[in-house]
């Protein structure tokens, strides 16, 4: 697959809320994940750690009440999406979340997602 098509597709997933389906189409196995310093979990290695860090931020989901991916910007190979949400986070009430994710392409597959908020 191209930048473009992996592009495409992960916007097609992500906006229809296939996250994980999206991972396990598009990374590769020893994808690495990227987060800023005030996360609980800064970087996470291998497809199976990446799945573990999105379950955790789901358990802390008590309701999604909306969101957003914007068209993609590619740039050699790396592409960038801006992402938002309106959820409901267990004990800390309604909140807005918005972010812009840097993937990197390598041999077809996604090897790096960095999340920039």
């Amino acid at each position: 697959m191209t930048t473009q098509d992996i592009a495409s597709r992960l916007v097609e997933l992500c906006r229809s809320g296939h996250f994980e389906a999206a991972q396990a189409e598009l990374y590769a196995q020893d994808a690495e994940s990227f987060e800023p310093e005030q996360a609980q979990l800064q970087y996470a290695k291998g497809l199976e750690a990446i799945k573990a860090k999105g379950d955790q931020f789901q358990s802390m989901v008590e309701e999604t009440h909306g969101g957003y991916v914007t068209d993609p910007v590619i740039a050699g190979n790396q592409i960038a999406l801006g992402m938002g949400m309106d959820v409901t986070m267990k004990g800390m009430g309604r909140m807005n979340m918005e972010e812009i994710v840097v993937y990197k392409v390598a041999d077809g597959k996604i090897v790096s997602e960095t999340f920039i908020y």
